[in-house]
């Protein structure tokens, strides 16, 4: 019984450590992110994307992607917490 616990716990850890992914480094030398939206895809430097970092035009990079979220900057659950990120990389604070 104890065996089976032990593997149980050692799967969900294992499973785990390979579910989360790894930090990225973030550099202003990087190369262009994806910017993802419903229409097409265009890349853009982190420089073009620290331009958008308002209330009303708010963009953010989770996982390299780049996200237009000027739209749901009123209903995040966390209020204001969404333009901490504003314009930059947000993927920890998106994944916690």
């Amino acid at each position: 019984m104890v065996t089976v616990v032990v593997a149980l716990v050692l799967g969900i850890l294992l499973g785990a450590l390979y579910l989360i992914p790894g930090r990225l480094k973030s550099s202003n030398n990087k190369k262009a992110w994806a910017y993802v939206n419903d229409k097409a895809s265009k890349a853009y430097t982190r420089a073009e994307v620290s331009l958008h970092n308002k209330r009303t035009d708010c963009w953010i990079i989770i996982k390299d992607k780049v996200y237009d979220v000027t739209s749901y900057v009123e209903e995040h659950p966390g209020g204001d917490a969404i333009l901490a990120h504003a314009g930059d990389d947000s993927t920890e604070g998106f994944y916690g």
